[in-house]
């Protein structure tokens, strides 16, 4: 069944599936409950296992993705996406949608809604684009002087890093590079290391950037960049990159000034979440295959 949802795009060796894939995305949703509440012991439950999500999974060439279609003066891209609905009426035995379709969401680096929007701005930054992130002081303040390690500081007494915190302005908004307006001092992911963007332009912007010019890794760390792979999170997104605990990492203050981490040993094992139980494939379209039995069945085993 998969391999027949699988289709060759005409004319650029590309590819697309559409269809049903065991969600990718491995954690521990408890990680929201102010970090378990106080209780770190109760990390180590994958919430989304056993879970199937509706897939996209799109292969194209890297030229087709890099401005200019120069994938060796421009290396670096940016990406994000939108979700779009309409207005529901709910009647009797009835639900309709009208109206023009409305942007609800955005998605950029995984879990930014979630852990630097403050609740009473989420609607207004899903509603928003990247192109409007520089004007937006909210977001930008949130960015600077982040909600989480001070609850971390509150409630366990690990000590917040000191604000403002560039380093994450420079994590989520520039890119990281040299020439980035933070302290991070090493070229990686910023769309300032394209020779055709003019710097004076240049403005912060919340994507997921990735340097396409990043040879493979043949020993990929789940840690990614915090675990010394410069292919993984937060430049670019693999599979078996795991966000929850390189985010987390992050925003206590592992990422150095020299590109470097220092992982904060309080917080080393993170959600407990590691790896993805189901796996992933060798080959397009990479992700697991769904499963198909339900998450609920009364006495499985």
């Amino acid at each position: 069944l998969r391999d027949q949802a699988i289709y060759n795009l005409p004319d650029n060796g590309g590819k697309v599936y559409v269809g049903q894939a065991a969600d990718s995305f491995f954690l521990d949703l408890r990680v929201f409950d102010l970090l378990y509440g106080g209780n770190l012991s109760e990390a180590g439950q994958d919430t989304l296992n056993g879970y199937n999500v509706n897939t996209i999974s799109i292969q194209v060439p890297k030229d087709y993705l890099a401005l200019h279609n120069n994938t060796k003066d421009n290396p670096v891209i940016g990406v994000w996406s939108d979700t779009q609905k309409q207005s529901t009426i709910l009647s009797p035995g009835k639900r309709t949608s009208v109206g023009p379709y409305v942007q609800v969401s955005r998605l950029g680096n995984p879990l930014v809604n979630e852990v630097v929007s403050a609740a009473g701005m989420k609607d207004a930054f899903n509603g928003s684009t990247p192109a409007q992130d520089a004007t937006n002081t909210a977001f930008v303040g949130r960015v600077l002087k982040p909600e989480v390690p001070q609850l971390i500081q509150a409630i366990y007494g690990i000590p917040a890093p000191a604000t403002p915190r560039n380093d994450l302005l420079e994590i989520f908004a520039t890119g990281i590079a040299k020439a980035a307006p933070g302290p991070i001092k090493v070229d990686l992911n910023s769309q300032l290391l394209n020779k055709d963007v003019n710097p004076k332009k240049f403005q912060p912007a919340e994507e997921l950037r990735l340097n396409m010019a990043v040879p493979v890794t043949a020993h990929p760390s789940r840690l990614g960049v915090l675990g010394g792979d410069l292919q993984g999170f937060p430049n670019g997104r693999r599979l078996t990159d795991d966000v929850v605990d390189i985010e987390l990492q992050a925003l206590e203050g592992a990422v150095q000034n020299d590109g470097s981490a220092k992982i904060v040993a309080a917080l080393a094992k993170g959600d407990g979440v590691d790896v993805n139980p189901r796996g992933f494939t060798e080959h397009f379209p990479y992700v697991g295959l769904p499963f198909n039995q339900s998450v609920n069945t009364a006495g499985s085993k």
